[in-house]
């Protein structure tokens, strides 16, 4: 990859998507790269066909090199799926010198003691992100390095991951020809992408509506609190209208992208009739728009009833004084904020990538909210000051990349 650039690879369940940047002197991105191809191996998140998930990402990959002009050899990866999970852990540490100036080492010792906890062998730390740190019992905040004290806290968020899933993801995109710069979440990524600083700060729910799962991650006084992947997505509801209609799926998903409502009442003065292609040659036939909605409602109202039923279980909505944010290809339905505004009781908008230049026509769009967002992480990670570790110096946050390469020396 030519120095100032910077890709992000959305492994999806429906489709691969890849967005190429340049970077600025001011450290803004421009997107000069697109590559979109049909996810064809992957279910949920999860490789299950390796080979055709390879020819997906390189088909992906070659569209984005002929719009760029060069080799694309190393990208940002999204990572989701139903085996992922997370929790908080807290730590705390005697300062090296008590009363003195708190150091990078003592930051690094308070984080390295909180993520210290029971693993299971067939699972690993995907992240460790800092919530908060207390100096001598002082709250909220964010960077202790030069304060004075005697007790460092912190309270951690830790992302895990299941060992298998990241070694086949790993290996996928090796296989496609690309260095996997860094594995990232996906509902992280996102957020980077279509949250402000100021819904991060008052309280925001990120709900990420993809093909085969649904990431969910809330966001307050500036830090992540919770993610959760949820297996439900668009994949369900093309396959419930496949089935109601009697039409094959690829002309289901066709039907939801062009005429799909979340909300059967907003058609009561719609009298649109849609053609569905039989099956097996059988004659077409009609049915309105609001039939179609009819099979839509039910399922994506389960999906962001599931959502908000495992929000309450760790966190008040009404805490979430900026409301919900939608993304995800399945956020396009029409009518979805107004559903999910009755289900949350919050205000709810549809976020698409922002603060971007370039090629925006095309990736101002739900779909892309993953690709550009690992972009944008992979900018604010190349510019951040790295935390030492015990382990040879390198930062916690490539300690993840090494051990990905490791997995791959052992297993490949």
């Amino acid at each position: 990859m030519q120095r100032g650039k910077v890709a992000g690879l959305d492994l999806g369940t429906t489709k691969v998507a890849v967005v190429v940047a340049e970077v600025d002197e001011h450290r803004q991105a421009r997107i000069i790269g697109v590559g979109l191809s049909p996810s064809h191996g992957m279910r949920k998140g999860t490789v299950i066909n390796l080979e055709k998930t390879v020819n997906s990402i390189r088909k992906a990959v070659e569209e984005a090199q002929n719009m760029v002009g060069f080799k694309i050899d190393s990208a940002y990866v999204g990572i989701a799926g139903g085996h992922i999970s997370s929790m908080n852990n807290k730590a705390m540490i005697s300062v090296e010198k008590p009363g003195g100036e708190i150091t990078k080492k003592d930051m690094t010792r308070v984080i390295e003691q909180a993520q210290s906890v029971g693993i299971p062998p067939d699972r690993e730390i995907i992240h460790v992100i800092p919530i908060e740190f207390k100096v001598d019992g002082d709250p909220g905040i964010k960077d202790p390095v030069g304060m004075f004290g005697r007790r460092l806290e912190v309270e951690v968020h830790i992302v895990t991951g299941a060992v298998t899933s990241a070694q086949n993801i790993y290996k996928a995109v090796r296989r496609a020809g690309l260095q996997v710069k860094d594995i990232v979440l996906q509902p992280l990524a996102s957020s980077y992408a279509v949250l402000e600083p100021d819904e991060k700060d008052l309280g925001v729910l990120l709900v990420d509506i993809g093909g085969g799962t649904t990431d969910i991650a809330i966001f307050k006084d500036g830090s992540i609190r919770h993610t959760q992947v949820i297996g439900l997505g668009g994949e369900n509801i093309t396959n419930d209208i496949a089935l109601g209609l009697r039409t094959p799926p690829k002309e289901a998903e066709e039907i939801k992208k062009k005429y799909g409502c979340a909300m059967a009442k907003l058609l009561e003065e719609d009298d649109t009739e849609i053609e569905i292609k039989g099956v097996g040659g059988r004659n077409p036939r009609k049915v309105s728009r609001k039939t179609l909605s009819a099979i839509i409602e039910p399922r994506v109202e389960e999906i962001l009833s599931i959502a908000y039923r495992e929000v309450r279980k760790v966190w008040d909505p009404e805490l979430l004084a900026a409301g919900v944010v939608l993304t995800g290809g399945t956020s396009r339905l029409t009518g979805i904020e107004q559903l999910a505004e009755e289900i949350f009781d919050l205000p709810v908008k549809v976020g698409r990538p922002r603060a971007i230049s370039g090629l925006t026509d095309i990736v101002e769009d739900p779909i892309f909210s993953t690709a550009v967002g690992l972009v944008k992480y992979g900018i604010e990670k190349q510019n951040l000051t790295f935390i030492k570790t015990k382990e040879g110096g390198n930062n916690v946050f490539d300690a993840i990349l090494q051990r990905m390469k490791k997995w791959f020396k052992e297993f490949f």
